[in-house]
Parts: C-alpha cells; sequence; structure tokens
C-alpha cells in the first residue's frame, strides 16, 4: 500500500449549512393544495433539506480527518511516464477520478458529465482522469467522446489498487482528492465510491423526478 496516515494540518471550516428553502411560490394555474397534500409537501420539504445538510456535514468531517500521507507514484501520461506530484500542475489541490475504461457504459456516462463542467472543475483545483486502459486505448476512446480532460494510466501501477478502487472482482469507479503540503508531501484529503444517484451524475436525480422515474433506464455510448 502506498499511504500512511498523518495528521491534516489546518482543517477547512465546515461549509456554511444551507438556509431554509421553504416551499417554492405557487404558480399561476397549480391548483392550492388540500391538506393531505400540504402535509405531503412539508415532509417533502423537510426531507431535502436534512439530505442537504447531511451532505454538507459529511464532506466536513471528511475534510476534518486525518490524510493519509501517499508515494509520488508513476503513471502512464500520454507524453510519457508522469509522476503523481506533476498531475497537480502547479495547484495544490487534485481531483483524480477513478474509472474502470472504455468497457463500463456508466463510467462513461458519469465522465460525460465531467468533461461538460471541466473548465470549472480546472478552475479551482487539478483534475484528471485515471483508468486501467492502456495509453492508446484511452486516447482513441476520449477522442470519441470528446472529452477534453488529462487522463493517465494506472496500469502498470499500484495506484488504484491502494487508492482501494480494485477488489476481487474487479476494478471499480469512484474520486480521490489529493492536497501538495508545503513540504511536498501527497495527502489524500477524502475518496468517495461512483454509483446511481451519488452526488457525482445529475442524469439520475432529474429522471427520480418524472411521472415514472427512473424506469429502469440504463446508460449506452450512442442513443
Amino acid at each position: 500500500m502506498g499511504i500512511s496516515v498523518i495528521s491534516s494540518r489546518g482543517a477547512t471550516p465546515d461549509l456554511p449549512i444551507a438556509p431554509n428553502r421553504g416551499p417554492p411560490p405557487r404558480e399561476e394555474g397549480i391548483l392550492p393544495m388540500n391538506p393531505e397534500t400540504a402535509t405531503l409537501q412539508t415532509e417533502i420539504d423537510r426531507l431535502e433539506r436534512e439530505l442537504l445538510e447531511g451532505r454538507e456535514r459529511l464532506a466536513g468531517l471528511k475534510r476534518k480527518a486525518p490524510r493519509p500521507a501517499v508515494k509520488d507514484y508513476t503513471l502512464a501520461g500520454w507524453k510519457g511516464p508522469v509522476q503523481l506530484s506533476e498531475l497537480f500542475a502547479g495547484k495544490p489541490d487534485l481531483i483524480v477520478v477513478h474509472n474502470m475504461g472504455r468497457g463500463c457504459r456508466y463510467c462513461t456516462l458519469w465522465a460525460d458529465g465531467f468533461n461538460g463542467v471541466y473548465p470549472h472543475l480546472a478552475d479551482r483545483a487539478a483534475f484528471v482522469v485515471c483508468s486501467p486502459d492502456a495509453v492508446e486505448v484511452q486516447k482513441e476512446f476520449a477522442s470519441g467522446r470528446g472529452w477534453r480532460f488529462p487522463m493517465v494510466s494506472g496500469k502498470e501501477s499500484t495506484f488504484i489498487q491502494d487508492m482501494g478502487f480494485r477488489s476481487e472482482k474487479g476494478w471499480m469507479p469512484g474520486v480521490s482528492t489529493f492536497h501538495l503540503e508545503p513540504t511536498e508531501a501527497i495527502v489524500r484529503v477524502a475518496h468517495d465510491g461512483f454509483g446511481p444517484f451519488d452526488s457525482y451524475c445529475s442524469v439520475w436525480h432529474l429522471f427520480a423526478l418524472l411521472a415514472e422515474g427512473v424506469n429502469d433506464w440504463e446508460p449506452q455510448y450512442r442513443y
């Protein structure tokens, strides 16, 4: 394993808790709610606030947790070997998405989403997608998808496994965030897995608001 636990430095303050949004204003043309519907809407509003506040508290706790020191792994970049420390590209923070490769339609959906907001992500932190595919495979697949973000291959490294994204059943998707200390030490700040209804892919949440919900929908490479 390439990580060892050390204490975090200067934990970031908790995110502010979102204010009570309350029910949306009644739009013209929508009939007033009967008492039963109003009670249901009150419960929906309460649960939405709890989920939002819970996610913010969880993120704050993750930032306060001890941060494991990570070795400076050598990965395969598109122009040759690259060190993990180089992926920071002059920024103090790095987001690494653990993608299962071109064989996973779900990982492709998540990556398509990150591609859409890549300029925003790259403005705040360095952002890289890592998969077990060989570099040439990555290049061909990324070109076909129009992906703009940088990619590295972990095929010849233990990086993916050491970060906890490979099990006996195979590769697993998710994200790790890293921070570069003033001493040049690399620490992992937080990590999370990916899956339907997580916080990292909006598609599922939008489908859930439809009359029939997700309705067994699955992502495809082409439609």
